[in-house]
């Protein structure tokens, strides 16, 4: 996902594929064996086969230091399957893409009938050499500019590889470079957020190699994160307030929500307030020092799916009548699926190569950012940590708008909070044989949502636009919103 501070990259959940296990095999010169991968939260699993593939961190120094990437590959259940394997590419940046292939594994069982699956954690993520910042996750979710220098300098002396070699560009000759070993014609790939980028990326730079493309929450090449991250948040909340507002009973029992949000910014702006409660993961009772950071935590998250959106209005209310628990322990488990999940140290790579060089810090208006409930720390950060990050690799042609004539999805939540129809609409105008289908009610990344996984495996076996009925899709709708702690209206 696409976001640009500490406080702001986050979730996902999932199931498992097949029970079938395979025996060890060999694609190139890769060895794999049975493995058992891992989703995001831990708790999902799926068997595949698990190889690792020696790349040179520094490009122009084949010879030199090595890093190993970690590769899965689900075997098609064909077998004479076809010749171009499906990927997956996961946002962040910085989160496994392995990770999230099992988590969405049950959505992708239809691409398995006639293709293998291959998936790659890019450099810098999962197992392929992950650069992880403790020091930056643990810095005080307040900002100072003094604390954040500290944490990013504590940061890069540990890393365990140059942060100049973790780029997009880089991540993108890898997958080539691996497809080249695999024996694969082409891909189909899938990207979700800042993997869309990745795809995207790919596409230029290999435009023969790509068979069909699945971009969700999409991120316009030409489009720097950062300022825009809040002011999306902000705008994706006050459409939940006024859906709640013009719902007969969330309007009835909850009423000026946004007031309530500013009382509760100004209350716990400036003091924190001691919350016990049982660990969401481990049970555990914890106390935890509740301050107006973690309910931004919360509200911006709860906001990714209809499901959690639902509780958003409710959770305000409970915070603003002083029963905090609901959002502290919500803020409690993003931040623990967070650090366990992120590599902060490819992150910054990213951002700080991709993204904040082409924001104009003069021209940022400050006083607007302090006004979203984001508000403007999360920026003040990115650019003290910028400020300390070496730059990475970049090809000239990065920031351009990708042109093509590949076979193209386009997907898109209608109440997106990051990345909005519009972004998907702003990419599909450069992509010539693409259609754009917009989600209703659906929040970020809707691959796993009512019939889109039919709609995406019909695609991959058939790539074609025009005959794409993706009709089904006008189906999904949000949910209803919670009006007290045991769930909707009647």
């Amino acid at each position: 996902m696409p976001a640009s501070s500490r406080l702001t990259n986050r979730v996902r959940l999932g199931l498992v594929a097949c029970l079938c296990t395979w025996g060890p095999g060999a694609l190139g010169q890769l060895e794999f064996e049975p493995c058992e991968l891992q989703g995001t939260t831990g708790y999902a699993r799926a068997p595949a086969q698990c190889a690792t593939f020696s790349v040179p961190e520094n490009a122009a120094e084949p010879d030199g230091r090595q890093i190993e990437l970690f590769v899965a590959r689900i075997k098609s259940l064909s077998p004479a399957p076809q010749p171009d394997a499906f990927t997956v590419i996961n946002g962040g940046p910085g989160a496994s893409s392995v990770s999230l292939y099992v988590d969405l594994a049950r959505a992708l069982s239809g691409v398995l009938p006639e293709r293998d699956i291959v998936v790659v954690d890019q450099r810098g993520t999962g197992r392929s050499n992950p650069m992880i910042c403790p020091e930056l996750e643990e810095a005080s979710q307040a900002y100072s500019e003094e604390l954040i220098t500290a944490a990013t300098q504590a940061c890069l002396a540990q890393l365990p590889g140059d942060p100049r070699f973790y780029s997009t560009s880089q991540a993108v000759a890898d997958l080539e470079s691996l497809r080249v070993e695999l024996g694969y014609e082409s891909l189909n790939i899938y990207g979700v957020s800042y993997g869309t980028r990745v795809a995207l990326h790919y596409l230029r730079n290999y435009p023969q190699r790509v068979r069909s493309l699945v971009i969700d929450g999409v991120v316009p090449p030409d489009l720097a994160l950062g300022v825009n991250v809040a002011q999306n948040a902000q705008a994706a909340l006050d459409s939940i307030l006024a859906r709640c507002s013009a719902a007969t009973h969330c309007g009835e029992v909850f009423q000026d929500l946004a007031t309530s949000i500013a009382s509760l910014r100004t209350q716990l702006s400036d003091q924190t307030i001691p919350v016990q409660l049982p660990h969401p993961l481990t049970g555990t009772t914890t106390v935890m020092e509740f301050g107006y950071q973690h309910l931004a935590i919360s509200l911006r998250l709860l906001s990714y799916a209809p499901e959690t959106t639902a509780l958003i209005p409710l959770v305000i209310n409970e915070t603003n009548i002083g029963n905090y628990t609901p959002a502290a322990s919500m803020a409690l488990r993003f931040i623990d699926q967070l650090q366990g999940s992120m590599s902060f140290g490819m992150h910054n790579a990213v951002v700080c190569t991709e993204d904040l060089p082409f924001i104009d810090e003069a021209s940022i208006d400050w006083e607007r950012l302090g006004r979203t409930y984001l508000g403007a720390d999360q920026v003040r950060a990115l650019i003290t940590i910028c400020d300390n990050w070496p730059a990475a690799a970049m090809d000239d042609d990065f920031k351009q708008p990708v042109e093509s004539d590949v076979p193209a999805l386009v997907l898109s939540g209608e109440n997106d909070p990051i990345t909005p129809p519009a972004y998907g609409a702003r990419v599909a105008q450069h992509l010539r044989n693409s259609i754009h289908v917009v989600a209703p009610g659906q929040g970020h990344g809707v691959i796993a949502r009512g019939c889109i996984p039919r709609l995406v495996a019909r695609f991959v076996s058939d790539p074609d636009p025009e005959t794409l009925d993706a009709a089904c899709a006008e189906m999904l709708t949000d949910y209803p919103f919670f009006v007290d702690l045991l769930g909707p209206a009647p």
